[in-house]
């Protein structure tokens, strides 16, 4: 081998390393900019679907979780309290459901929900986006079948989230699009394949 041919493999031995370097290089000097583009923890958090176990739910509990920076109540009824739903019809303002904008399609029934046994609305009053107390004790002489009730203004629910007539809240309350993953977990935020 001739030195002509030694300077020329060194040569091209230390231009790969040096491409190689410079590559790699690149690579590393990209990845906080590439980082930079994914949205904050926060940013997912505020948009993001919510997954919520309810295998520890027992009948009459309800569950409060947070979604896109609102309270959404994860009530699951007990016989009682879903038979309780068709006697104040009479009272309701849009018993039907038939305000379109206050539920997907899928929760426009009279239990307004997937699964009657579960009633997943958002926790903020129609009226002025207060946070409805849950009342669940029936007490018929009042004409109350139990629900949520609003101390700022008196607006009053029933177990389904449907408004009374005669009260400052103009709708219904708002069921959020959610779905089962499983009978154990639903996603809140999200109903793609609803089940």
């Amino acid at each position: 081998m001739t030195e002509d041919d030694l300077d020329r493999n060194r040569r091209h031995f230390l231009t790969v390393a040096t491409a190689v370097t410079g590559v790699a290089g690149a690579g590393v000097a990209a990845i906080p900019f590439i980082s930079s583009l994914k949205p904050s923890a926060r940013a997912q958090a505020l948009g993001a679907p919510v997954e919520v176990p309810i295998g520890s739910l027992q009948p009459g509990e309800m569950l409060r979780v947070l979604w896109r920076g609102k309270l959404v109540f994860v009530l699951r009824r007990s016989k009682e309290m879903l038979a309780n739903l068709s006697d104040d019809a009479g009272l309701l303002r849009d018993p039907n459901s038939e305000e379109k904008d206050q539920q997907p399609d899928y929760a426009a029934n009279g239990t307004r929900s997937l699964r009657p046994e579960y009633l997943v609305v958002e926790g903020s009053c129609t009226h002025l986006g207060c946070a409805p107390l849950q009342d669940f004790d029936v007490r018929p002489a009042e004409g109350w079948g139990g629900g949520f009730f609003c101390p700022c203004h008196g607006s009053k629910f029933d177990l389904a989230g449907r408004v009374y007539k005669g009260v400052p809240a103009p709708t219904n309350l708002r069921v959020p699009p959610h779905r089962f993953v499983r009978d154990d977990l639903i996603l809140i935020g999200q109903d793609t394949g609803a089940a």
